[in-house]
C-alpha cells in the first residue's frame, strides 16, 4: 500500500471513529408548546438547552410537535423519547408507545406531562400510563406563584450518586398526586421537596401554599427504563402583559446541579438497550 493510501485509510477510520462518537444514543422530544404561557416559555428554553447538552455529551437530539410520529416506525429511530410539555391523546399513538417502553425503550418527562384530572381537557383516561408507568394517579393540587424549593435526595440511583444531598431547585409549580408513590414497590423516588422549604408557595390562596407534607418531584419506575422530572414550569410576569410575548421571571435551565441532574439522567436513559 502506498504512502498517500495509508495516510486516507487512517483518517477514514478516524473519521468514522469519530463519526461514532458522536451518536451514542438518538433522542427524539415531543411537545405542544401552545398552552400556558409557563410552558411555552419552558418548551421554547428547553429546544435551545438539550442541543447543546447533546453536542458536549454526543447524542443527537430532535424535536417534533407532531404526535402522530408517535408511532413504531418512527420510534425505532431513537433510543430515548422526551415528553416536554404534554401527552399523547389518540389511542394508537399511546398504543406505539406504550409497546415501545415494554420493549425496552427509554423516556423521560417533564412537568405537565404527567397532569391528568377528571374533568378536565385533559382526564385520566389511561390507565396504564399514569398508574402503572407513572404510579400517580391523577394530579390534585400545586403550589402557587412558581417557587424555588429545596430538594432532598436519595443518592442510592445512577440518575443522582454524584449529586448534594440537598439543593435549592429553580422556581417552579410543584404539583401534588393521588397516589402515595413511597408505597409503590415498582416505584424510586430520586428527589422530594425538603421540609426546611416550608411554607412552600407564596398564593394568593390559602390552599396554594404548602406548610407540610411529603412531596416527590423526580422519580423512575424499576419496570422500564424512565425518569419523571416535575420541573418545566417558568415564572412569568403575568401581571405585566407587554404586547404579544410576557417575560420570563425564571428559567428551569438556569441551574447547575438540576442540569447535572437531567444530565445524568439523560445520559443513563441513554444506555437503555432496546
Amino acid at each position: 500500500m502506498s504512502k498517500k493510501s495509508t495516510i486516507a485509510l487512517i483518517l477514514f477510520c478516524l473519521s468514522f471513529s469519530t463519526q461514532a462518537q458522536k451518536s451514542k444514543f438518538s433522542v427524539i422530544a415531543f411537545f405542544t408548546g401552545k398552552s400556558d404561557m409557563a410552558h411555552v416559555s419552558y418548551v421554547k428554553e428547553a429546544n435551545q438547552w438539550f442541543p447543546i447538552i447533546a453536542k458536549k455529551h454526543h447524542f443527537t437530539y430532535d424535536t417534533t410537535s407532531n404526535w402522530n410520529n408517535l408511532n413504531s416506525t418512527y420510534l425505532a429511530k431513537y433510543q430515548v423519547v422526551l415528553f416536554l410539555d404534554t401527552r399523547p391523546e389518540k389511542v394508537e399513538q399511546r398504543t406505539a408507545f406504550e409497546n415501545y417502553m415494554k420493549n425496552g425503550g427509554a423516556w423521560m418527562g417533564f412537568h405537565f406531562s404527567a397532569f391528568a384530572l377528571s374533568p378536565s381537557s385533559f382526564p385520566q383516561n389511561w390507565d396504564w400510563y399514569h398508574n402503572e408507568f407513572l404510579g400517580a394517579g391523577q394530579y390534585v393540587s400545586n403550589t402557587w406563584r412558581p417557587t424555588s424549593a429545596t430538594l432532598k435526595v436519595n443518592s442510592d440511583h445512577p440518575v443522582t450518586k454524584k449529586l448534594p444531598k440537598k439543593f435549592a431547585s429553580q422556581p417552579n409549580e410543584w404539583y401534588r398526586w393521588e397516589r402515595d408513590l413511597r408505597k409503590n414497590p415498582n416505584i424510586e423516588i430520586l428527589l422530594s421537596i425538603d421540609s426546611t422549604s416550608f411554607p412552600l408557595g407564596t398564593g394568593p390562596k390559602a390552599h396554594e401554599i404548602w406548610h407540610s407534607g411529603f412531596y416527590p418531584v423526580v422519580w423512575s419506575n424499576k419496570n422500564y427504563k424512565m425518569v419523571y422530572v416535575n420541573m418545566g414550569h417558568n415564572d412569568m410576569d403575568y401581571e405585566h402583559k407587554y404586547g404579544i410575548d410576557v417575560s420570563s421571571l425564571s428559567k428551569t435551565f438556569d441551574n447547575a446541579t438540576q442540569n447535572q441532574l437531567i444530565i445524568n439522567a439523560l445520559l443513563w436513559l441513554g444506555q437503555a438497550k432496546k
